[in-house]
């Protein structure tokens, strides 16, 4: 089989093997009551979500997680290797940002505190991580340093790799993690990105990336079975935190992280629609003696959702953007 067949194949394995797994976590989600929680100066109409079960990211993390375990453990006993060890790194990344994603679930819907793990643990713990992984790309996979547009050649950035793989860990987990506020929202956003990346690292010869892209695909496809309006389920911190930090990784991986906020332009622009917000507040409440506000809300999407679109509307518009916006970065990429 070519390495698009198996890749494609992973995908379907994946996506069957998430979809059968989906109704009985359901059902575990719905006995424990893992209900969302709302916030309550978001639009109106997200009320009726309140108690849809969240920790959906579940459903993507352990197919795939088990799927990458299995056929590593079948190439060292068969004829041929199906996954390589170098894609155990980002596999550890999810599951290991899955884990924060977990525990800051748990302790929103069972804990005094309705957020969660503070923002200072979280980014602690995310920081932790991301320097583990970025060692070991720079250290152990000799994963390639920068590609860029237009060029033939790779650009090393000496040991800067290792903080600026650090700062797309951890953004790039951040951001996906604003960018789930609407049903099927992150999870068509983060399918794109890894079908995106998944293409690239085909064209680069780097087949076992690519298994790895697809297999997410297809388990992402799995989730998505639940997750569409209106959605059984959400992915949650569990998801949103891991698909982040793991579509970083496999960006870091191929050499081609300088196209990500191209082909990740949603959850990019998403983050940034938050980080302006709150200074811009700030500097008006200053100035004018009241706050005033760049958006009628933040994130971005809710913003959209206050002038007039529905929440259908919104997530099919921005994944239309985010389908044009991957292809751009495909083709700069190759380039």
């Amino acid at each position: 089989m070519t390495q698009t067949s198996v890749s494609l194949a992973l995908a379907a394995f994946s996506f069957l093997l998430t979809v059968i797994w989906g109704n009985p976590l359901l059902r575990i989600l719905r006995h424990f009551k893992m209900g969302e929680q709302i916030r309550m100066d978001g639009p109106e109409r997200h009320f009726a979500k309140l108690g849809t079960p969240t920790m959906g990211g579940l459903m993507i993390v352990l197919p795939v997680t088990l799927i990458t375990l299995l056929l590593n453990g079948a190439s060292l006993i068969g004829p041929t290797e199906v996954l390589g060890n170098s894609v155990l790194l980002p596999t550890g990344v999810l599951v290991l940002f899955a884990l924060i994603g977990i525990v800051d679930d748990w302790a929103g819907l069972r804990g005094k505190r309705t957020d969660g793990l503070s923002a200072r643990m979280k980014f602690l713990l995310q920081t932790l991580i991301a320097f583990w992984a970025a060692f070991g790309l720079y250290h152990y996979l000799d994963a390639p340093h920068l590609y860029l547009p237009g060029f033939h050649i790779e650009f090393k950035v000496g040991l800067w790799y290792i903080p600026i793989a650090m700062f797309l860990i951890v953004g790039f987990s951040n951001a996906i993690n604003i960018t789930d506020g609407l049903d099927g929202l992150a999870g068509l956003i983060s399918v794109t990105a890894f079908i995106a990346y998944g293409g690239i690292a085909i064209l680069q010869g780097q087949t076992f990336v690519a298994r790895f892209c697809f297999t997410l695909v297809g388990a992402l496809f799995g989730f998505l079975w639940f997750n569409v309006h209106p959605a059984q389920l959400f992915m949650g911190d569990t998801g949103a935190l891991s698909l982040g930090a793991a579509l970083a990784v496999v960006a870091l991986m191929t050499g081609q992280w300088a196209v990500l906020p191209i082909i990740a332009i949603i959850p990019v622009s998403t983050t940034l629609s938050v980080m302006l917000q709150v200074p811009y507040f700030k500097l008006t409440r200053r100035i004018y003696g009241e706050g005033r506000r760049l958006f009628k809300m933040a994130p971005l999407h809710h913003h959209f959702e206050l002038s007039g679109w529905s929440e259908t509307q919104v997530v099919q518009r921005f994944w239309l953007i985010s389908l044009m916006t991957a292809m751009i970065g495909v083709a700069l990429a190759v380039s």
